[in-house]
Order: C-alpha cells, then structure tokens, then sequence
C-alpha cells in the first residue's frame, strides 16, 4: 500500500539502523525522501537505492556542529519546495561517566546535548514554521525507553537526558499546534537491533545475556520501528498527537 504518495520526508540519521529500515519503508510506501547522513555516505545509499532516482536525495550533515540543522533545513526544502514530514532519527550514544574523567563527562555531556537535542530543536523549529505556513504537517522524534525510566547503563546518562529532553520538546509542538494542523508523535523504542545498541550491550553482558532479559527474548526488529514510523507519516491517527507510542515487545509497560 502506498501511503505516502505525494509526500516529501526529510529522515536524520539514514546510514544505518532505525534510519536505514525507514528510508526504505519510506519509499516502499511512495514518499520522496529526503535522506540525511553525517559520515556514513555508503550505508544512506544502500538504504534508499530501491527508490526513484527522482524521489530520493542524499544531504551530508555533521549534526555536532551549531548550525547545521539549520542549513540541512533549507536544503531539504530546496528540493521540492516542501517538506511534510520531519523524523528526528540521529542520534550519538557518548559515555558519560560518573567514575571518568572531567574531561570526558564534559564532552560527552557536549555531544549528547549538541547530536541529540541541540541540532534536532533547530530542525523541528524550522519545520514548524514551515508547516504554519503550508497549513500542516508531521513531526516524528525518536526518543528511547531510556528516556522515560533512566538508561539502565551508568555512563549512558547523558544520552537518556537528551531523549528526555526531545520528547518533551516534540510534545509541546503537539499541545501548542494542534489546531494549525501540526501533528507531532514521540516514538520510544526499547533495545533495537542496531550497531549502538550491539556496541552497548557489551557493558551488560553481551547480546545473548541482553536478550535473555527482554520479554520476547529479542532485541526489536529495526523494521517494526519503520512500519509505526511510516503509518505515522501518513496521518491517518490524527488524534494520536502528542502521544509517546512505545516499541519494547512488553519489556517495559506504563
């Protein structure tokens, strides 16, 4: 089913994971994509080579640099002239540790702020302008379980506050534009197959001892995430705005 058809979305963070599996789901459902990537050129052209070379564009970004959100904006609009769908995908996962050193819980501290919430506020106030202007549109922040109950890694605070922070970003858009025809959704996923979440579980034992803990007894499938993110694209559950929408297979219900 094509969904999305005639509807432009710019995607943080499509090299790889989450990002990856949407760009592809993206364009399975008929959207434009707008696919973004800081470093890793090679793994946002896989995600999107199964799309039309005239529905697809890939814009480099370093999301740690102060502005960059910002001109990617105005590139990704260029394009087609509109947006309508923001995902705020991108994200860093720096140590912060308790027992560091000050030099590393600073830059950590630094990072997370800039990559996870800094740059990504600049691009959904762009994007909220831009859909007052063309009388609506979609916002959809990727967040995390850690998020809401504190990363269960002590040097991960720093990239739980951030999440924390984006999500109650995403929900004021929701509770203050509602009526202008913005929708904005938080989506928290819990542990997702992806590289960081391989990379981190090496603190808690490894993969197999991590899933041991989760209730289906697996990390979630990158593409579930994908498939919530693209019926969210679509509109079609306008009452469901300013809703967190958790993705942990009954590892953590509220």
């Amino acid at each position: 089913m094509h969904d999305l058809e005639g509807k432009t979305v710019l995607l943080t963070g499509a090299s790889r994971g989450i990002g990856a599996a949407t760009a592809r789901a993206l364009g399975e459902a008929g959207a434009s994509v707008i696919a973004h990537y800081g470093s890793h050129r090679g793994g946002a052209e896989d995600a999107v080579a199964a799309i039309p070379q005239s529905d697809r564009l890939l814009l480099q970004a370093d999301l740690s640099q102060r502005g960059a959100a910002r001109k990617l904006w105005r590139e990704a609009v260029a394009w087609h002239g509109r947006v309508d769908v923001l995902v705020v995908n991108a994200a860093t996962m720096p140590t912060t540790a308790f027992d560091g050193s000050d030099e590393e819980w600073d830059e950590g501290w630094a990072l997370a702020a800039q990559v996870n919430l800094l740059e990504p506020a600049s691009l959904i106030r762009e994007a909220v302008r831009h859909f007052l202007e063309q009388e609506g549109g979609i916002v959809i922040a990727l967040s995390s379980w850690a998020a809401q109950r504190g990363s269960a890694i002590s040097h991960l605070g720093g990239y739980a506050a951030s999440k924390a922070a984006l999500a109650s970003l995403t929900q004021t858009v929701a509770r203050n534009y509602a009526a202008a025809g913005i929708l904005a959704y938080v989506v928290a996923p819990g542990i997702v197959r992806t590289r960081l979440s391989e990379s981190s579980a090496a603190a808690r034992g490894g993969i197999e001892a991590v899933n041991a803990a989760l209730a289906l007894g697996e990390m979630v499938p990158p593409e579930e995430v994908a498939e919530l993110i693209v019926f969210l694209a679509s509109g079609r559950c306008r009452h469901l705005t300013g809703a967190t929408i958790d993705v942990n297979g009954a590892s953590n219900i509220r």
